[in-house]
């Protein structure tokens, strides 16, 4: 039975870099804490950080608001230089799994989990998709964003959530983005009232 709860409450959205995953994901959370005030949403977030108009790195941000680095192109210190890269970004394991990795814990009083993003850059860490993994056994819902495939090819973790049982998976387009964020939104309520009964 709980294989099948685990799925109704897996909602991912993909679509390609830059086409507004994370702002539907905010303007979802933003939409369900007016409809529900007292909602106790976990998580994290990644937004781009840039000097001037050149895109320098990424950082997580929790929904309350405190951020660390991801990845970044400017840091060169003896340590960084050992850091795993995807293309330009040295990707900062240790300050990632320092905010991601705490807020990825399900506490009693949790209603609903944001991931942004299940990617290359965060998958470094080793101890990151297992946190995923045991979020999605509590059968609390969760809204995740991955990418998608390149070339045809999933990474392993991110074809292993495209096939938890009854998990969603919403294709964004900038055609589609207002309808999806109502569709989610209204799918979300759903299974946020299921993971109370």
């Amino acid at each position: 039975m709980a294989a099948a709860l685990i799925g109704k409450s897996l909602f991912l959205v993909t679509g390609p870099p830059g086409v507004g995953k994370t702002t539907l994901i905010m303007r979802l959370v933003e939409a369900l804490k007016l409809s529900r005030p007292n909602l106790n949403v976990r998580g994290f977030y990644t937004r781009e950080v840039r000097r001037g108009s050149e895109r320098v790195g990424f950082e997580i941000v929790t929904l309350d608001g405190r951020a660390a680095t991801l990845s970044s192109i400017s840091i060169s210190t003896p340590e960084s230089s050992r850091w795993p890269t995807v293309g330009k970004y040295k990707v900062d394991v240790s300050s990632f799994e320092s905010l991601a990795l705490p807020e990825l814990q399900a506490w009693e009083d949790t209603d609903l989990f944001i991931v942004d993003e299940v990617g290359k850059m965060e998958l470094f860490s080793s101890h990151f998709f297992p946190a995923v993994l045991r979020v999605l056994e509590s059968n609390i819902p969760v809204v995740a964003s991955i990418p998608v495939p390149k070339f045809g090819r999933d990474i392993p973790a991110v074809a292993r959530l495209r096939g938890q049982p009854g998990a969603t998976i919403f294709s964004l387009s900038q055609s589609n983005r207002d309808a999806l964020k109502e569709e989610i939104y209204t799918q979300l309520l759903q299974a946020l009232d299921v993971a109370r009964q």
